[in-house]
């Protein structure tokens, strides 16, 4: 008989209604359908801050919905979510404004011969919508009995005195004017106590890196990053007929890398077909760049002006636009326990993206997300009478799956490009696993004052954007964004021109009275991109209210 609990207790808590977090919470229920869960997560609905046009390997969704047992391939959403398979996978090298050289060949070619580049291909993935993807998931586990609290943001993770153990996580205090101060609607952050917390927050999840600190986790090497900046575009009936209902573009080059000259930055283009006369555009960025004037929406409006994809979407309407941040670092970023080898401790696992299972070799991770969850829900589900083997019992189980085997394959290969660059480290990427591993800077010390010299005359339109991201915040709530040091802002005026202006794909920031202030906050997207890329590493993203953020809808 289990035992009575009160409301602000659960068997299990899962800290993100994402992809991998909503996984985690059906396979613990299907393997224990009378367990308690729990799911809370800050967007005001489901699939509000998952963001991406994304191209999944559908072999852990399917193994996902095939635990519910029910039919699920003749329900409506299984049949909009698979509805675009990819047919037609090009990628191109731009060199310049015009010429695009194909690569596929070579991939295609790479994987005949079992090189590692031959992950790249995505012909028989499926084109789909995170957000929606996450709506269906998160009905599924409604059905099964799992309860969802969205606009529940969380704060702290609260460990017990030996810090071996979880004791539940923190929500973030709501009703405080901008100064601190309790309005009449003050409610205190109460602690949802947990016998098993699943962090499955996202990318730099802030739960996940104060667990890392607080427990005294470790990363082999620095946990680097990227930036997505994306757009939904509505074309024409022949711009959409001539681009493809089942087509992928994945573009390296133009603007962002051009050999010897520069710039020779990581990333590049995407467009996706998306349905309904939409194709997805997008540029994703390393965040080890060294322009100080770089912002990721301007290399976004060349690429989109470049004569390969200006065609298709040349006239079009945005109708939705966003950001967000990928981890990179892969396996050598993944933070575990020093005594164990967990991934977590004691009663904590950490999943997707916040574990930072992304597999750089196929420039996408929700499936590793999706499968991680599933591992999660089914170690927590046999380890609930012993919680503390919790982690240690996931990890081994995860290790014995394609996730760590994909991992393993794409170990080296960020590494040895921000070790060499691009045009050295390209090549050799190739054979990066024979490389010895290289110690890379973190993001933010990349930065030299560099300009980017495809910056154009016209500025990107950042109040549109944003506006398309449909972001919302109370406005009576103090900044959940932290400048550390005033002093060190003004350094960085003299010598950088204080980047975080620019680069913000949500315009937050602005020099008011001599000062640098997160002016815009209410603007902000939560891709976290200000913490991570500053360059005297001066600046913090703490949690707002929860229901505050982008509300995605479509991508």
């Amino acid at each position: 008989m289990a035992q009575e609990r009160s409301d602000n207790q659960v068997s299990v808590l899962v800290v993100g209604a994402g992809p991998a977090g909503l996984a985690a919470a059906i396979a613990l229920k299907k393997a224990r359908p009378h367990v308690d869960v729990c799911v809370i997560d800050k967007a005001a609905e489901l699939g509000n801050h998952t963001l991406s046009g994304a191209v999944l390997d559908a072999v852990p969704i399917r193994r996902l919905l095939d635990l519910t047992g029910e039919n699920w391939r003749e329900t409506d959403e299984a049949k909009e979510l698979m509805a675009r398979q990819v047919v037609r996978d090009d990628i191109y090298f731009l060199p310049g404004r015009s010429l695009a050289i194909p690569l596929s060949p070579l991939v295609k070619l790479g994987r005949l011969m079992n090189l590692n580049i031959g992950q790249m291909v995505h012909q028989g993935d499926y084109i789909v919508s995170i957000s929606r993807l996450a709506r269906w998931l998160g009905k599924i586990a409604r059905g099964l009995g799992v309860e969802i609290l969205n606009g529940f943001a969380a704060a702290d993770i609260v460990l017990d005195e030996a810090k071996t153990r979880a004791v539940g996580v923190k929500l973030v205090e709501r009703g405080l004017d901008r100064h601190g101060h309790p309005q009449p609607n003050h409610f205190p952050g109460e602690t949802i106590e947990a016998d098993i917390v699943i962090l499955a927050e996202g990318c730099d999840g802030l739960l996940t890196e104060r667990f890392v600190e607080k427990a005294g986790l470790k990363r082999e090497g620095s946990p680097l990053y990227s930036l997505g900046v994306k757009e939904l575009i509505k074309v024409s009936d022949e711009q959409y007929k001539s681009f493809g209902d089942t087509r992928v573009i994945h573009a390296m080059g133009y603007p962002l890398w051009t050999p010897l000259i520069g710039p020779g930055m990581f990333g590049g283009g995407i467009a996706y077909s998306f349905g309904d006369n939409s194709i997805v555009v997008g540029m994703i960025v390393g965040l080890d760049w060294r322009e100080s004037d770089f912002n990721a929406q301007d290399a976004l409006t060349h690429f989109k002006s470049h004569r390969s994809i200006r065609r298709y979407i040349e006239d079009g309407k945005v109708i939705e636009a966003g950001a967000k941040m990928i981890p990179e670092g892969g396996l050598f970023a993944i933070p575990r326990d020093p005594a164990t080898g967990a991934i977590g401790k004691g009663n904590v696992l950490i999943v997707g993206d916040s574990a930072g299972l992304v597999n750089m070799l196929k420039i996408k991770g929700l499936h590793n997300a999706i499968d991680s969850g599933i591992i999660a829900g089914q170690a927590a589900a046999q380890t609930l009478e012993a919680p503390l083997t919790a982690a240690p019992k996931y990890t081994t189980m995860l290790g014995e799956s394609a996730v760590m085997k994909e991992m393993t394959s794409a170990r080296n290969f960020r590494q040895t490009i921000a070790h060499f660059g691009n045009t050295v480290g390209l090549p050799l990427s190739v054979f990066a696993n024979l490389l010895p591993k290289f110690k890379v800077e973190p993001d933010y010390q990349a930065m030299n004052g560099r300009k980017y010299r495809y910056k154009g005359n016209k500025e990107f339109d950042k109040n549109t954007f944003i506006a398309l991201a449909h972001t919302e915040h109370r406005e009576e709530q103090p900044s959940h964004l932290l400048i550390r040091d005033g002093e060190l802002c003004k350094q960085c005026q003299t010598r950088f021109g204080q980047p975080c202006v620019t680069f913000c794909p949500a315009g937050v920031y602005e020099c008011v009275q001599g000062a640098l202030q997160p002016a815009n906050a209410l603007n902000c997207l939560h891709c976290k991109t200000c913490q991570r890329k500053c360059p005297y590493d001066n600046i913090r993203w703490t949690v707002p209210e929860g229901g505050g953020g982008p509300r995605y809808k479509r991508m």
